[in-house]
């Protein structure tokens, strides 16, 4: 299903509650950006249980119990986990990855939540959740008639909601502070491939092992734990992060000066780390417009231009991905910075020599 609208996890407990307590809700995602977490927060702030059920786990006699002969008549027992006597949360996870027959065995307990003579003590909840197919996960269509008895809600990622919650969960404060200064590569689309791309819960894991290891986390290890868990890209930025953490490098120090671009081969990481900084730095003090540039903005432009010359030197197409567009098409930097590049660039080469 496409989201039409989105909304963000510091905004789902406030629509939960006027929607979920009404009616039944679904929730799309993408994989890892927290929707089963959310939703059993959700229950919790409501000291509701959270009884959860996994679409790809289930057969249709899991949810409408077994037959059971009762004064001649044959009569069907709903199981434990659904057939409570308090209010609880039901949530049905991964329901779109579930099979045509345990979807239709859901209608009645979604719709008239009742299964078979059973129904749901009054003020529980039903709540589903699952992946949309186009994040290559298991997805199956869902029929009309259970879309219909659903109110859908699309959930996106937000830098801004995890990083506030992770600040307070014991997030290691590498991953805090870099995806402080790196909010987009907190989620990456998931590749049709398989291999690790990042998500909330992959940098949750990543912080999990980084606490693990401790002090003495050698980089080897540590390059086998980001390529482990992150998108290939990020995991090379942030193994540079915890470089400059752990060296003299750092964007402001080659700024003013007193530090040059990192070129020994096994500072590569390092030196991706340091030229996507340096492109947010310019992204972010440059202006749009030259008219509006103050003499310190001059100064940045120059000393940005024979930074660029610098970093050529040791490799062009590091050089090349600081003034490069995006993934969009879109220019980063200012079109007047980019002209005087390229115009400058034959100069600052020839005075180098």
């Amino acid at each position: 299903m496409q989201a039409a609208v989105t909304v963000t996890p510091a905004r789902l407990p406030e629509l939960l509650l006027g929607l979920a307590t009404v009616r039944p809700v679904f929730l799309w995602g993408a994989p890892g950006i927290g929707k089963s977490s959310l939703v059993r927060e959700f229950a919790a702030s409501l000291g509701l249980e959270c009884v959860s059920l996994l679409g790809t786990q289930l057969a249709p006699e899991d949810l409408i119990g077994v037959p059971q002969i009762r004064d001649g008549r044959s009569v069907f027992c709903p199981p434990e986990t659904i057939a409570r006597d308090e209010p609880y949360c039901l949530f049905l996870d991964e329901l779109n990855a579930a099979t045509p027959d345990v979807q239709k065995a859901f209608y009645s307990l979604i719709l008239d939540r009742r299964i078979g003579s059973y129904e749901l003590p009054e003020g529980s909840l039903v709540i589903g959740a699952g992946n949309r197919a186009t994040d290559n996960a298991l997805a199956r269509p869902i029929a009309s008639a259970l879309v219909n008895r659903l109110t859908h809600v699309h959930l996106e990622a937000s830098a801004t909601d995890w990083l506030t919650w992770a600040a307070g969960a014991g997030i290691h404060p590498w991953i805090l502070d870099h995806l402080t200064d790196r909010p987009d590569h907190l989620w990456s689309k998931p590749p049709k491939t398989e291999e690790p791309f990042s998500t909330p819960r992959s940098w949750h894991m990543l912080s999990d092992a980084l606490h693990s290891f401790g002090p003495a986390l050698d980089e080897p290890t540590l390059t086998v734990l980001a390529h482990g868990t992150l998108t290939p890209a990020h995991a090379t930025a942030f193994c540079g992060y915890v470089k400059v953490v752990r060296s003299r490098f750092g964007i402001d120090a080659i700024l003013k000066g007193d530090a040059r671009w990192p070129h020994r081969p096994e500072d590569r990481d390092l030196l991706y780390f340091l030229a996507e900084s340096f492109r947010g730095r310019l992204a972010k003090e440059l202006p749009a417009g030259k008219d509006h540039l103050s003499e310190n903005g001059r100064q940045t432009a120059y000393r940005a231009k024979s930074l660029l010359v610098q970093l050529a030197e040791i490799s062009v197409e590091v050089a090349q991905g600081v003034i490069a567009a995006d993934a969009d098409g879109n220019p980063v930097l200012p079109a007047w910075f980019l002209i005087e590049a390229a115009r400058d660039m034959p100069r600052l080469v020839e005075a180098r020599r």
